[in-house]
């Protein structure tokens, strides 16, 4: 066996173990096993982070200096909860510390980021129409701006309940709340989301269910045809 296969073998191993052999195995510095913990774990704690923060680029600091901190740490890490949910509280912190450190500094980034469909994923990734695909673009910008326009203590709530599924237990035990401030604060997330699609969506009903360029083409096409085939044109 090459050098090459073994290390493809080694990954493939990694991926079907449980979160807790591969914190062992990177506790004993296998490269692996930190992958392979950061892949599964990215999705929800960069949500984490953007609950918490204003852009992009300032979760992905927050993102890197908590991995950082964390396994470097790692035996400190006693297994009280778990590894995922330790971490959590890690990013919370370094996220924290990323919006104080932004706001004291008086740093702001003014570079326009490309939307990307981390914060709100929307399923199906198959090939779709054009104008599909313009509007599924337009809706998640949407989204994404009304919910970065919520204040962090709402924010951050409003993702992990929406986006990652967790419950209001789990989000109180991950923030360290109670879990009827988390639905209070959920509520008042969804009141202002309402607010706000209704402020930017009002005069705008013009532009849904878009029909133009090739799509309208065929339509005329094919009525032409069927008004020629019954002697009408």
């Amino acid at each position: 066996m090459t050098i090459g296969t073994s290390r493809k073998s080694e990954a493939k191993i990694e991926t079907e173990k449980s979160e807790a052999e591969l914190v062992d195995d990177a506790r004993n510095g296998s490269e692996f096993a930190v992958r392979e913990l950061v892949r599964r774990l990215n999705p929800r704690l960069f949500r984490v982070a953007r609950g918490i923060v204003d852009t992009d680029a300032e979760a992905e600091d927050a993102l890197q200096e908590a991995y950082m901190s964390a396994f470097s740490k790692l035996d400190s890490f006693q297994e009280r909860a778990s590894f995922s949910t330790w971490v959590t509280r890690i990013v919370i912190n370094a996220s924290r510390m990323q919006r104080r450190r932004v706001r004291s500094e008086e740093v702001y980034d003014t570079v326009e980021e490309p939307h990307q469909s981390r914060v709100l994923a929307f399923p199906g990734q198959n090939a779709e129409l054009p104008d599909a695909a313009l509007g599924r673009v337009q809706l998640r910008g949407l989204l994404e701006t009304a919910v970065s326009e919520l204040p962090p203590d709402m924010r951050l709530p409003f993702l992990l309940r929406e986006s990652e599924g967790m419950s209001v237990t789990a989000i109180a035990r991950v923030l360290q709340i109670n879990p009827i401030t988390v639905k209070t604060r959920l509520f008042r997330a969804r009141l202002r989301l309402r607010s706000a699609l209704e402020r930017k969506v009002r005069g705008g009903f013009e532009t849904i269910f878009p029909f133009g360029g090739k799509r309208c083409a065929n339509m005329a096409s094919r009525a032409i045809g069927c008004l020629r085939a019954d002697g009408k044109l």
